[in-house]
């Protein structure tokens, strides 16, 4: 392995690992979250989206950008096509969070946790959208993250 490899692959794999972990968290999370009365759900949902940003997108878009240039650089055919693969994981859960969940974290940023608009009870669907999506690309990054195993295994 050249030493572009031996610097790359624990960057995907630490970087990749941690924005695993935190879609995790959030996973973990969302049934409570979603069983918390109006007014206590937007004020921690408030809390946690000022913790998870930078964090999260840093954590993404570096595993994203080293599993890109391992495939390219990867010195075995099957590592970087196992790296092609997470990439496009990795876009997918990019995709999904701009789409989809951060506007809904816009949103609830923009709320007063104690004057709440008088219908945000009927728009409690916006918790449980956001619950999906997660999973959605909680999925792809987790996935994404294992693959990044077994690419490691093609280079050992």
């Amino acid at each position: 392995m050249d030493w572009w490899t031996h610097i790359l692959v624990p960057v995907a794999a630490v970087a990749g690992g941690m924005a695993a972990g935190g879609m995790m968290i959030a996973v973990l999370g969302a049934p409570l979250l979603l069983t918390l009365p109006p007014q206590r759900y937007v004020a921690l949902h408030q809390l946690l989206v000022t913790r998870f940003d930078p964090f999260m997108p840093a954590c993404l878009l570096t595993a994203l950008a080293a599993n890109l240039a391992l495939a390219v650089v990867a010195p075995r055919g099957a590592a970087q096509a196992l790296y092609a693969v997470a990439v496009v994981l990795l876009t997918g859960t990019v995709l999904v969070s701009l789409t989809r969940n951060v506007p809904i974290n816009k949103w609830l940023k923009t709320l007063d946790p104690d004057c709440l608009p008088p219908d945000f009870d009927r728009l409690v669907h916006r918790r449980v959208r956001w619950r999906n999506w997660n999973l959605v690309r909680a999925s792809f990054t987790l996935v994404a993250l294992g693959v990044n195993g077994v690419a490691i295994g093609v280079l050992i």
